[in-house]
């Protein structure tokens, strides 16, 4: 499990086919050698992927991880290259502190960035930025106003809801802590919807 607080962003840094179904990536990170085991879990952009492998080289740490065919398919992991920037997270442990809400790292499906706008913080901290998505058909009704959502691995709170497009609103601190200042209007970002919503949607249908 996840909370959808980035704690560091990583880079592609080598891809290499393992078999016709799989990929071994590579990424470098600032995470300590010593904290990764091999068999942990590390959400890559909000996709829980497992460590096969790990080690320091010019002072960076890196880590592997094999990313199956369902994977490549369903998430933005089959786009990747070799220098893509991608949110990390480490698993949450017992008695960490919930910044975001509960996320399972299991990407529901792929939202769309159909519109951005800049807009200036009265604060004077810096700009934000809000961007709307159109989600997935079988997702949208997952999606609801101040609801939560996980895109590219980033918690973040739903500011309106119209059919099966949402917005949200990024402020400056999640925009330099996180890669989704780089999206432009066209671009994929993994999607995964609140576990709650899902759930309580599943019993409402049971009843």
């Amino acid at each position: 499990m996840f909370t959808g607080i980035v704690t560091d962003i990583g880079t592609v840094v080598a891809i290499a086919p393992r078999a016709a179904d799989l990929r071994r990536l590579t990424l470098s990170c600032s995470y300590d050698r010593a904290g990764i085991a091999d068999g942990a879990s590390i959400a890559c952009s909000g996709t829980c992927l497992t460590v096969v492998a790990a080690g320091v080289e010019h002072g960076r740490t890196w880590f592997s991880v094999d990313a199956a065919a369902e994977t490549l398919r369903l998430t933005t992991v089959g786009r990747w290259t070799v220098g893509t920037r991608v949110n990390l997270e480490r698993a949450l442990k017992i008695g960490d502190e919930l910044g975001g809400h509960l996320v399972t790292g299991h990407v529901d499906g792929l939202a769309e960035l159909i519109a951005r706008r800049d807009l200036h913080a009265a604060s004077g901290s810096g700009e934000m930025v809000r961007m709307t998505f159109r989600a997935p058909t079988a997702l949208a009704r997952f999606i609801a106003t101040k609801g939560s959502v996980t895109l590219a691995g980033v918690s973040l709170t739903v500011n309106e809801v119209a059919g099966d497009t949402f917005s949200v609103l990024l402020i400056p601190h999640t925009l330099q802590v996180t890669t989704l200042g780089d999206l432009a209007v066209g671009d994929p970002v993994n999607l995964e919807v609140d576990l709650m919503a899902r759930y309580a949607a599943r019993l409402a249908e049971a009843v």
